[in-house]
């Protein structure tokens, strides 16, 4: 794949902090940042369920980052925008996002310099006319032709991978109050839900250098965190979190047919 300058921010925004990263470049240079090696079946995943949803503490501050000031919206309403669209991916997986929820690259999300967070957004590759609904938890790209970085499963829908980046239209979904509702055409109710997260059990035992060996090989296979959890004397080995249901349910069959047949999906705790 060719090689593309994204720049989300996947630490919780201060103005100091983030000054101190621009100073020295940081994690906001995204060189080695790359595409998953086994994605799960992309083409099956919702779009973001637009909602109303409370402006997050986290993230929503005025901010710098490479010695560039940046104000957020007070509203993300009638906020509408065309330009150049980036993505990221693998390296950025399992980091938190800037207000503070883990980032998911086979999610529906993405990364904006100053719309609210959290909020919704319909995308429109202007190339192909394809549209997605995303949410917006991130902050970015700090790139100065770039005006939103998608995640991984949002890009395959919009069909940019190839290219990297897409020119698009940026549409905020604004919601009023809590009892409006979402009456976007784009985006059809499915039976499938939302989860707010999984992680699949992996295995247990007292040998916790022996789990993390295998969380290890788990996570260059899978390119999903883990975390080992204490229980009854023993260490639980579980891998997530997985936000989506129907992607949680995949890599767990995956996973049972390669090596570990007794594992299974407990909730986010």
């Amino acid at each position: 794949m060719k090689t593309h300058n994204l720049l989300p921010l996947v630490v919780s925004i201060s103005i100091l902090a983030l000054s101190a990263c621009s100073s020295s470049g940081g994690r906001y240079h995204l060189k080695n940042d790359r595409a998953p090696v086994n994605p799960p079946d992309l083409s099956k995943i919702e779009n973001a369920q637009p909602r109303y949803e409370p402006y997050s503490r986290q993230g929503n501050k005025p901010y710098e980052v490479f010695n560039k000031q940046y104000r957020v919206l007070q509203t993300a309403k009638d906020y509408v925008e065309e330009g150049k669209a980036s993505y990221y991916g693998a390296k950025f997986h399992g980091y938190h996002t800037s207000n503070g929820e883990v980032y998911d690259m086979y999610s529906m999300s993405a990364a904006h310099k100053t719309l609210p967070i959290p909020s919704y957004a319909k995308v429109t590759n202007l190339a192909n006319r394809k549209s997605v609904i995303v949410r917006v938890n991130d902050r970015g790209p700090f790139h100065s032709n770039r005006i939103i970085d998608l995640s991984y499963a949002a890009a395959y829908k919009l069909g940019m991978l190839k290219h990297g980046v897409a020119d698009v239209r940026v549409e905020a979904i604004h919601f009023d109050s809590p009892t409006q509702t979402y009456q976007g055409k784009t985006s059809k109710p499915k039976t499938t839900p939302i989860a707010s997260g999984h992680f699949i059990q992996i295995v247990a035992s007292k040998d916790r250098i022996k789990l993390s060996v295998i969380a290890n090989q788990l996570k260059k296979k899978y390119k999903v965190s883990s975390r080992l959890k204490r229980a009854d004397g023993l260490y639980k080995l579980q891998m997530g979190p997985i936000s989506q249901t129907l992607l949680a349910n995949e890599l767990l069959e995956s996973v049972r047919r390669n090596g570990y047949p007794q594992s299974y999906l407990v909730k986010t705790d």
